[in-house]
């Protein structure tokens, strides 16, 4: 085997000999600083914030005034001059969430209780928390050098669990309350717990600084708690000088241990880069703040370029990820523009496709499709939002576009709005009419096609492995279908639920199986590995070969090529039309290859459903909460359906009991079986539509 040869197969993909050697450089280089970095961790540690000179001048109380002072730079219009009239606004406009805002304050001071991803609200001790144990496992990270530990273990320890926990997103909470009531409780706490973090957190030790992506979400999130609580009268000069080391130290780990690579770079490096872009801009009196900010800007616009497909997705394939990295480029070119830092207009029109993205995608009730992996991550928790909660962003969007079109009908200003654009931004998005429904739309580059028409809506995933071939977030999900009708929600992506806390399922919840499409021998689209959670080959390769859409009819044909791999090659082709007017869809699969076949078609339902098969074969999926109604009638196979046992996943370690359908058949190919869906609402005589449409299906 060549060296070449090994290099591909290290790297996933096809690479070029320039960017092997590049990258291969570039790892040896890494490898040596990690090492020079190790040896002087003690004084890494030690070492005082490095002020710019005008500033290291300045003496302890002066420096404090300075900040305290100061006109700029400027943060969010929300958190500006301690946040007087945001907390007006706060109470007036948000009185509910205000309250339960003030009470979860309340329960980070008092009780150290707060939420935590999907697990709901979790304690951390009323003493001082321990900052390096997983809450959940009981397992205490240990504070070895940060490159030396290894994140993956499959003894239920969760890493993502505890980055979380030191995300600190408690911190603005604490810091939004502490804004309303100027209740000393609040800042106390503040303080207190970045004593308690510094101590057990010391630089490049721990898991804690295992992650550059996390340093950097920390950065960003602690720069907002200093805003708040700047005024308040436990910033003495002695916790101004602790913070401002605290934050040259994250902004020196962060550029020391990017996660760059030449191959292929995603949200962990755009992270990276915003965490130095945010330090840069906003604390200039810090030695290294011009550097870092030039350089996080530079690269921020940089990864646009190559994470952003020309039809406005993630190229990670998942939007779960779309959305975190909607809300690093979103508040961040909010951030420059505020400070007056020149961004070109072809960046703001890729934001744009990003939120037009975001507003097709969406389900009739506003809820997001999962699709790909999603672990619930917000760059900027403001308010806690669930994993498929994507909808606050097309406010945001409305208001810096000034797009009626980002406007749902019906939907209020959500206090995002309030702290990041200010009285103003909640003014501008008052003013603006709302958009019309969504209609059917491609975006052939991400593979994500939706078709549909007032509340009927599909969405059919022709998308790959993502990351240009070397996805890391990608499931076998290619030709599968979400469907909602009548306001209810009836297919829908399982998720992801967990990562590396519980391989088993991570390898479950990503898997063919597990997804409404056509699994062929038990044989997943794309290769995947329970022991490589992060690693998707890129195998399926799906393909659009017509897309039509009109008022009365969309059509869309696509095939992947994943059971190409099989000792007799099999291609699934999916066509799925959808009549609007008539209200239904029709499903074919065609299987085309050589040799007999096992065959398990699949459709995958939302959690709360009643599912029942009838005598004849139609199944019946019904949401008693409002009476709504999804038939589906399969023509084309002999086989019985069957139900199936399953979970769906809205948010990272949370799942619900669910329910797939299944036809399982033996067949020589080629083979081809079609589904008719029919939503009924409720009041609509079920037996008449489903004949109808059958009929309709039929004669098409």
């Amino acid at each position: 085997m060549t060296i070449i040869t090994k290099l591909k197969r290290m790297f996933r993909g096809e690479v070029s000999v320039r960017t092997a050697a590049l990258e291969m450089l570039r790892r040896i280089r890494a490898s040596l600083a990690l090492r020079s970095e190790r040896t002087g961790l003690a004084a890494l540690d030690r070492q005082p914030a490095r002020l710019c000179p005008e500033f290291a001048r300045l003496s302890p109380p002066e420096l404090l005034e300075h900040f305290r002072a100061r006109q700029t730079p400027e943060f969010f219009p929300g958190f500006a001059a301690g946040a007087q009239r945001t907390a007006a606004l706060q109470q007036d406009l948000f009185p509910e969430e205000t309250t339960e805002l003030i009470s979860q304050a309340k329960r980070i001071a008092n009780d150290h209780c707060w939420p935590l991803l999907g697990y709901g609200e979790k304690c951390f001790g009323v003493g001082e928390i321990d900052w390096n144990l997983d809450p959940l496992s009981g397992y205490d990270w240990p504070l070895a050098h940060h490159a030396e530990i290894h994140l993956s273990r499959d003894d239920g320890s969760d890493v993502r669990v505890v980055w979380e926990l030191n995300r600190m997103a408690q911190l603005i909470t604490l810091g939004r309350a502490y804004a309303v009531t100027d209740n000393q409780r609040f800042s106390t706490e503040f303080f207190r717990q970045l004593v308690s973090w510094r101590q057990q957190n010391p630089v490049g030790r721990g898991v804690n600084w295992n992650c550059a992506m996390e340093v950097a979400l920390r950065a960003m999130n602690l720069l907002a708690a200093f805003e708040l609580f700047l005024r308040a009268p436990q910033m003495t000069e002695t916790e101004l000088a602790e913070l401002l080391r605290m934050f040259d130290q994250h902004g020196s780990h962060i550029r020391r241990n990017l996660e760059y690579s030449h191959i292929a770079t995603s949200n962990h490096y755009l992270a990276d880069v915003t965490g130095l872009l945010w330090l840069g801009v906003l604390l200039p009196e810090l030695e290294a703040a011009q550097e870092w900010r030039d350089f996080g800007l530079r690269e921020l616009l940089r990864e646009m370029d190559k994470q952003l497909l020309n039809d406005g997705a993630d190229y990670e394939a998942s939007t779960g990820y779309h959305r975190l990295k909607l809300e690093l480029w979103l508040y961040s070119f909010v951030l420059c523009h505020i400070n007056a830092i020149g961004i070109d207009q072809r960046h703001w029109d890729q934001l744009r496709g990003m939120i037009e993205y975001v507003r097709a995608y969406l389900r009739p009730d506003n809820s997001a499709p999962l699709i790909g992996d999603s672990d619930s991550g917000q760059m900027f928790p403001l308010v806690r939002r669930r994993g498929d909660d994507h909808v606050y962003l097309l406010a945001l969007g409305a208001a810096v576009f000034q797009e009626p079109r980002f406007k749902i009908e019906g939907a209020s200003a959500p206090e995002e709005l309030l702290w990041i654009l200010g009285e103003q931004g909640l003014s501008d998005f008052a003013a603006l009419p709302a958009g019309g429904p969504a209609t059917s739309q491609a975006f052939p580059d991400a593979g994500t096609y939706l078709l549909r028409h007032d509340d009927l809506y599909m969405l059919f995933n022709t998308s790959g492995a993502g990351a240009n071939g070397r996805g890391s977030h990608g499931h076998n999900d290619a030709l599968g279908i979400e469907v909602s009708a009548c306001g209810s929600n009836f297919m829908v992506d399982p998720g992801s639920y967990v990562y590396t806390g519980d391989l088993k399922e991570r390898q479950r919840f990503r898997s063919t199986a597990y997804h409404s499409t056509v699994e062929v021998d038990e044989v997943e689209q794309n290769t995947t590995a329970e022991a490589a959670p992060f690693v998707i080959s890129d195998e399926a390769h799906p393909k659009v070969i017509r897309w039509e859409s009109d008022r009365e009819t969309d059509i869309a044909v696509a095939e992947h090529a994943g059971y190409q791999r099989l000792p007799q090659p099999v291609t699934h082709r999916r066509t799925v039309q959808f009549e609007k007017r008539r209200r239904f869809w029709r499903v074919e699969d065609t299987l085309s290859g050589a040799g007999t076949h096992d065959l398990a078609f699949r459709f995958h339902f939302a959690p709360g459903l009643e599912t029942n098969v009838g005598p004849d074969g139609t199944i019946d999926v019904c949401d008693k909460m409002n009476g709504a109604r999804l038939l589906i009638k399969a023509t084309g196979l002999a086989a019985e359906p069957v139900l199936e046992a399953r979970f769906s996943s809205r948010d990272y370690d949370a799942k619900e009991s669910s329910v797939s359908v299944c036809w399982n058949v033996r067949a020589a190919m080629p083979f081809t079986a079609q589904f008719v869906l029919v939503p009924v609402c409720a009041g609509e005589d079920q037996s008449e539509r489903l004949r109808s449409a059958v009929k309709a299906s039929d004669g098409a």
